[in-house]
């Protein structure tokens, strides 16, 4: 719980730098409630997580262009974190016959749902050229590194609606964007490679409006007040 709240404190102080350095509205977080009950270390929280569209709207307008990858939240899901980010990439610009700038992440595997624009994805094969991750493993993946596409890979386009895994240590890059490349990126984090707790600076944090939850109240559905405690965290 520690390290949640400092990262909170972390995400508002940076949030109010940048509305004063932009001049921009800077987001106000939610009031965040308590858990109905302890959590224990190593227990899941019981209680839901949620990013809106407003939010993710609001982080791809405002973040910086570089880099193109914006973790949202990571999430201590009790027995193993969760990250969720979302990318936007512009165009790619290489010329015929280059060669394919990719990835790998030592931990973290990744599950692409693309929401817009389009491009070919290469994934896996080896990876020339291997270069590791330098300094502190970022918040996105955790260890990563770097390379050029090699013998075995495979290319496909790919557009809005595919959905896409990518296992850790698997090589994975993009070209033949001419326009924008727009994804979610789901990242499980069985090694805790990932700080807990984060969120995106500029996360625009509001709580969506709560209706009646059906069966509440009626029969052997638990009264109000009776329940775990539900909503936004």
């Amino acid at each position: 719980m520690k390290e949640k709240m400092l990262a909170a404190a972390i995400a508002a102080a940076t949030v109010a730098a940048y509305g004063a350095v932009t001049g921009a509205q800077a987001p106000t977080p939610a009031p965040v409630p308590p858990p109905a009950v302890k959590i224990q270390p190593g227990d899941a929280p019981n209680y839901a997580f949620d990013i809106t569209k407003a939010e993710i709207d609001y982080v791809l307008k405002n973040a910086p262009a570089n880099p193109p990858d914006r973790q949202l939240r990571v999430v201590d899901m009790g027995k193993y974190n969760l990250g969720v980010g979302i990318i936007r990439r512009g165009p790619t610009n290489e010329k015929p016959g280059d060669p394919v700038p990719v990835l790998w992440h030592d931990f973290t595997p990744e599950v692409y749902y693309i929401t817009s624009g389009s491009g070919v994805l290469t994934t896996g094969g080896v990876i020339l050229n291997q270069r590791a991750g330098q300094g502190v493993p970022n918040t996105m993946n955790g260890p990563s590194g770097s390379g050029i596409a090699g013998p075995g890979a495979y290319s496909r386009k790919v557009g809005p609606g595919d959905i896409i895994i990518i296992p850790n240590k698997v090589a994975h890059g993009w070209s033949g964007v001419t326009d924008h490349i727009e994804y979610l990126s789901y990242r499980p984090d069985p090694d805790r490679v990932l700080p807990a707790g984060w969120v995106y600076p500029l996360l625009l944090r509001t709580t969506p409006p709560e209706v009646p939850t059906p069966g509440v109240g009626r029969g052997a559905a638990p009264a109000r007040g009776a329940a775990p405690a539900s909503g936004r965290q």
